[in-house]
């Protein structure tokens, strides 16, 4: 495969989360021209919007970062609107692309589409060999039938539609809401409060115990410009670090990173979710692609950026 971007108009999805920013930063280093919309311009759970937002601005590509996101608190409180929600963005954009003739889309999923017990680390022929993990279930179930929506449009129409599964991921412009965020600004924002209040412990939910995989999204924007680039497989590909770390240790280096020197409190009584999640993202790493950023220095970056950017960080989280 040999798709450069130079001279491409490139329309980036959810380009004001974590994940379509850094898309957006990175595209900024190639010779494109990226088209992004807010949802006042386009509503992509709306079908009619979605279908005439590109028929009227024809991309050559497109990039499905859009998603509705949360942590385990937000997907059990919340079902039908993660699958929904998550359904709706991925069918109406690769129809409308379709509809529009573009012919080089990238579907974003989630390491969650892998079965609760997966031999780790997790093969992509891992997919639907088993059970899933309860407390994501309804957005794992929307990420997998978007991989099957790009196979689908791939086989009947001959379209160069691809899937690619990032790892648990972290960065600028993520979501330090305590209801609805993932386990790394969760952590950040309740170690910060601890220290700012002196709070002798700070709570950490479950045991500690479980291994999780975790990439800067800048690495993650980088890998997927990598695949636009050289990768059509109608297979979706995993985009990962390479090693995981126990939840205590993550929990850990926030506080050293933080500056923050009291206790952790694990509170056992919550679930700690799949026991270990790694994936095997030997595919990417044999076309060329490695990550370069490790995890204490990228979590450094990213409390820097929470200091500077979150109205709540000089009081502590209630």
């Amino acid at each position: 495969m040999d798709y450069p971007l130079a001279g491409k108009r490139v329309f980036v999805s959810g380009h004001r989360g974590m994940v379509g920013s850094a898309i957006v930063r990175r595209l900024e280093r190639e010779d494109c021209e990226i088209l992004t919309a807010g949802r006042s311009e386009v509503d992509l759970i709306r079908q009619s919007e979605v279908e005439a937002y590109l028929a009227r601005t024809r991309p050559d590509c497109v990039i499905i970062a859009a998603a509705k996101v949360g942590g385990i608190m937000a997907n059990s409180s919340y079902p039908a609107d993660f699958l929904y929600q998550n359904m709706m963005i991925e069918a109406n954009l690769v129809h409308g692309a379709h509809l529009a003739d573009v012919n080089r889309l990238m579907f974003l999923g989630s390491s969650c589409i892998y079965p609760k017990f997966a031999e780790q680390p997790i093969v992509e022929e891992s997919l639907l060999t088993g059970p899933l993990e309860p407390t994501n279930e309804w957005y794992a179930i929307a990420k997998i039938a978007g991989i099957k929506l790009c196979q689908a449009y791939r086989k009947q129409f001959g379209r160069s539609y691809i899937s690619a599964m990032p790892t648990n991921l972290y960065g600028p412009n993520d979501n330090f809401d305590l209801t609805s965020s993932h386990v790394i600004p969760a952590l950040m924002r309740k170690v910060h409060a601890a220290k700012v209040s002196g709070a002798p412990s700070v709570e950490v939910w479950g045991t500690g115990t479980p291994l999780r995989e975790f990439m800067h999204v800048d690495d993650l924007a980088d890998a997927l410009a990598f695949l636009l680039a050289r990768y059509d497989e109608a297979e979706h590909i995993n985009v990962g670090y390479g090693s995981d770390t126990p939840i205590r240790e993550l929990a850990e280096t926030i506080m050293d990173v933080v500056g923050y020197e009291g206790e952790i409190a694990f509170d056992t009584s919550k679930p700690d979710g799949t026991p270990r999640k790694i994936m095997d993202s030997g595919k990417l790493h044999a076309l060329g692609w490695t990550p370069r950023i490790d995890l204490k220095a990228g979590l450094a970056q990213v409390y820097e950026w929470y200091l500077a950017n979150q109205p709540d960080a000089d009081v502590a989280a209630q």
